[in-house]
């Protein structure tokens, strides 16, 4: 549990459809000592509300409406900028589904307290791995994460992943205005434009379970943005504009 005395710690929970998973991850997170911001894209099945209900009985949460579904990346970015807003020291991203276990919250933590810049959830470093996931869907998350990091030239495993801390000096020094993915590709955008600013970057083992309720939001189009941004990234870095 922590305290007043240490540094404030905001969770971004992205929210469309999860009216199933949405106040069990929060009574999981509540108990963790952070704060947590719901960004809720105007969800038809209730999410919002179900949010809005939950913030007048829990004091450590806080909605943020918004009126249109534009992906994950503008979700985040809304989350961001309202938690720099609010003074978090920290700001974390996980997803409602407990694909992440939030009990795992503390461990990414502390390895920013310790010094990390940006401490990432990762799948794909020694004690981390996968859980109830078939053979084609094991093969895109690794081969993305694989693509990218040969792509972009960096030796960080899980660059697709979406479980993840930052310090406060880390998203105050990004151009947010300048991140423009929408989808998953997001998550490689911003580890990429953090390792290009020199920051340092930590892997913390995972294991990642794939959702009993609910519907994932994986598609052909988000798979496909990440394909050709990868590239685009290389080559603005390579023209310095990154």
């Amino acid at each position: 549990m922590r305290t007043d005395a240490t540094p404030k710690a905001t969770v971004c929970l992205p929210t469309y459809n999860e009216r199933e998973n949405l106040e069990r991850m929060l009574r999981a997170l509540v108990p963790l000592g952070v704060h947590v911001l719901v960004i809720d894209d105007n969800s038809p099945d209730g999410t919002g509300e179900i949010a809005d209900r939950l913030a007048t009985e829990l004091e450590c949460v806080s909605v943020l409406h918004r009126e249109l579904k534009e992906g994950l990346g503008p979700a985040y970015l809304a989350g961001f900028r309202r938690a720099l807003a609010d003074g978090a020291d920290f700001v974390l991203e996980i997803d409602c589904d407990f694909s992440h276990d939030p009990a795992d919250v503390p461990r990414l933590l502390a390895a920013c307290e310790e010094g990390a810049d940006l401490a990432l959830g990762s799948r794909y470093v020694a004690g981390g791995g996968t859980e109830n996931w078939g053979l084609t869907r094991r093969f895109v998350s690794w081969g993305g994460s694989f693509y990218a990091r040969i792509v972009l030239g960096i030796r960080i495993r899980d660059l697709t992943g979406g479980f993840k801390c930052f310090s406060k000096p880390v998203l105050e020094a990004l151009d947010l205005d300048a991140i423009d993915s929408r989808g998953y590709a997001f998550q490689i955008e911003t580890t990429y434009r953090v390792v290009r600013k020199g920051f340092q970057v930590v892997e913390v083992p995972i294991r990642f379970v794939d959702r009993t309720e609910g519907q994932s939001k994986m598609s052909r189009s988000i798979v496909l943005e990440a394909v050709w941004k990868v590239p685009l990234l290389r080559l603005a870095a390579l023209a310095g504009k990154l």
